[in-house]
């Protein structure tokens, strides 16, 4: 299979797996049910600065320059998006002197991304895979904001972060369009983005339920 059939056949697999579900589904998963505008934006912090750190841990051993490309803009959008939210928390009387968004480690899906070798991998779990989620999980907390009439939260989603993280994920697929040319690449780059559906938090009852993938033990 040439490599832009194969890409597209692995959106296609998310999008049929995004399908499935509901309307607050991932916020739900992810905030363990607890949900409000202060607890998801927080939850969110943690999110942008485990992207944020993966993307930049990446870049000295990445030797392909458009990679390293990809990685280094992700980087620093996901840092900006970190800023924004934590100002807008401010705006909604937060106080985050003492916050700490990783206070209780990284997630398991950081854990099994830092544990990724290859550039193609890397580009797969992250920003084709994870922004993918991203955009999914964004979509639903622009709807949910607006929905309790915090209409300055999905404003910023709506014309800041979703647009970059869409931009992240369409830089990705392009990488890999580029470089996953043989079935041995092929597998790993599958692999990749089939196991951080598995593992992500927003989606990983759905995963089990629909694929019968199973979350990874990570060590």
């Amino acid at each position: 299979m040439n490599s832009q059939d194969f890409v597209a056949s692995l959106v296609d697999e998310m999008d049929r797996l995004f399908s499935y579900l509901g309307q607050h589904e991932t916020l739900e998963s992810e905030s363990g049910g607890q949900m409000d505008v202060i607890t998801l934006l927080k939850l969110a912090l943690a999110s942008e600065l485990e992207a944020s750190e993966l993307a930049g841990s990446w870049m000295p051993s990445t030797s392909e320059v458009d990679a390293k490309h990809v990685f280094a803009a992700q980087c620093g959008d996901e840092m900006r998006h970190y800023a924004l939210i934590a100002r807008r928390l401010e705006e909604l009387g937060v106080d985050l002197t003492d916050f700490d968004p990783l206070a209780e480690g990284h997630s398991p899906l950081y854990q099994y991304m830092r544990g990724l070798r290859t550039m193609v991998e890397r580009i797969a779990a992250g920003p084709f895979t994870s922004e993918a989620i991203a955009q999914v999980r964004n979509r639903q907390f622009i709807a949910f904001c607006e929905s309790v009439g915090d209409t300055e939260t999905a404003k910023l989603y709506r014309e800041v972060i979703q647009p970059e993280e869409a931009h992240h994920c369409a830089l990705g697929q392009q990488i890999l369009e580029r470089y996953a040319t043989t079935p041995e690449l092929q597998e790993l780059v599958a692999s990749a983005t089939r196991t951080t559906l598995a593992i992500a938090d927003e989606l990983r009852t759905l995963s089990e339920k629909t694929t019968g993938l199973q979350a990874l033990p990570v060590s």
